[in-house]
């Protein structure tokens, strides 16, 4: 399949859901948090996407493979965010479990999109 937009990219799509997900899961945690957690959760994971289709609409590759890296940093930071909502019990387990999955499969995608963007053509 050729890529045409970022919106072809399975790893756009995967963040996507990814930060759909948080949404989801931010929406049953208590209500103090919504200006402490809640929100940083909800700006790196949508970051991640973003950051996917911006360098995407970049004009080179090194270019790209930094906005890739910048993803990868929303991304941990994300995953952290879901670390601490376990450690702190005010996320629901299962929920933050299948978060944690999910980073965990678009950390490897990222890894190979960038490396990949960082070999020569």
């Amino acid at each position: 399949m050729e890529v045409r937009s970022y919106r072809d990219l399975t790893v756009w799509k995967k963040s996507m859901d990814l930060a759909a997900d948080v949404y989801r899961l931010t929406r049953h945690m208590p209500k103090q948090e919504e200006y402490r957690i809640i929100s940083q959760m909800i700006r790196a994971s949508t970051s991640i996407p973003a950051n996917i289709a911006e360098g995407h609409g970049r004009g080179t590759r090194k270019d790209y493979a930094h906005f890739i890296s910048i993803a990868r940093g929303s991304l941990f930071e994300l995953e952290t965010f879901v670390l601490l909502v376990q450690h702190l019990e005010i996320g629901d387990p299962q929920h933050c479990a299948r978060i944690l999955d999910k980073t965990d499969e678009v950390s490897r995608m990222l890894n190979v999109l960038r490396t990949r963007l960082s070999a020569r053509p």
